[in-house]
Order: C-alpha cells, then sequence, then structure tokens
C-alpha cells in the first residue's frame, strides 16, 4: 500500500511540475519572461543573475531546458521610478514556444497568414544583411501591439519560422 500512495505522489507531483511549465508566446512574452519585466523578477525564473545589455551580447537563458535570449536596459516606468532594469527583446528558436494560434518555429509563412490575416496590424518585410541588400528566401512576419507597445515577430528562411521574438517598439 506504501508503494501505490508513494507513486501516486510522485505522479501528482510530476504533473504539477508539468503543467508549470508555460510555453506560450504573444505580443508580450515567451514562456515566463514578459517584456516589460523588471530584472530582479527575470532573476527569480532564470535562477541566476542577469546583466543589462551592452547592445551587442545577449543574456541566454535555460527555461525549462530550453533557450531563450534577452536583452536588459534601464526603463522608464513612472515618475516614481524613472530608471528601472527590465526586459526590452525577448527571443527563442526553440519549437517549444507557440501561439494561441499554435504558431511557433517549423510554421510556414502560409500558416501565419492564415492565422493572422485579420489581425488589425501585421506586416511582412524582407531581411535584410550587413550591407543594405535583401536576403534572398528571408524575412519577418510582424504583429504589433499598439495597446502595449510591443512587436511580435516571426523570422522565417525559406518559409519556415526559424525565430520568434518579442520586444518593444520604439516607434509608437
Amino acid at each position: 500500500m506504501k508503494k501505490i500512495i508513494s507513486f501516486f505522489v510522485f505522479v501528482l507531483a510530476f504533473g504539477f511540475m508539468k503543467a508549470q511549465e508555460n510555453f506560450e508566446v504573444s505580443t508580450l512574452r515567451i514562456g515566463s519572461y514578459k517584456v516589460f519585466m523588471p530584472k530582479a523578477e527575470a532573476e527569480k525564473i532564470a535562477g541566476i543573475k542577469l546583466k543589462n545589455s551592452d547592445g551587442e551580447k545577449k543574456t541566454i537563458v535555460k527555461y525549462t531546458g530550453e533557450t531563450i535570449q534577452l536583452d536588459i536596459y534601464d526603463n522608464y516606468i513612472n515618475e516614481a521610478n524613472p530608471s528601472v532594469p527590465s526586459i526590452t527583446y525577448i527571443t527563442t528558436s526553440s519549437k517549444k514556444f507557440k501561439t494561441k494560434s499554435g504558431i511557433g518555429v517549423g510554421s510556414t509563412k502560409d500558416d501565419l497568414i492564415n492565422a493572422y490575416r485579420n489581425y488589425p496590424n501585421f506586416s511582412v518585410n524582407e531581411d535584410w544583411d550587413d550591407n543594405g541588400k535583401p536576403v534572398k528566401n528571408a524575412g519577418y512576419f510582424n504583429l504589433e501591439d499598439r495597446q502595449a507597445g510591443t512587436q511580435l515577430s516571426f523570422k522565417f528562411v525559406n518559409n519556415i519560422v526559424t525565430e520568434i521574438s518579442v520586444y518593444l517598439n520604439e516607434g509608437c
């Protein structure tokens, strides 16, 4: 009987741990990391100290075994908090993260168009190399969330999503 109870507790605990995993992508988040999230809160999730970005190198964290890159900068929150280190950019190439529409790394450009054709603010743009020339068969499908001041961007190569990014839209 003790073995059965122990097994049941183990299964229940494992199921609870699995239920806490968050692989959701939206115009505000990838997993549990959100744009505007204070650095201290992100450090609790990451379990490590995070450094502010220098514009060159992104901070890489592991989230449930998957790699996520973060940019952390000092951001204005309000008059009481004029300079708070917080997340401004999140990106991943993991296939586990998906939008509520089921779109993620591995989805096609047609999947994106079919899922978001009625979204009020989307755009499709070609990719450019460091010399200012268009990159053949590569581009970005962007969803702008004007209310939140963020953008969700899907990078595609040969019409397949290879990377997902969520970031502060400084054009707002």
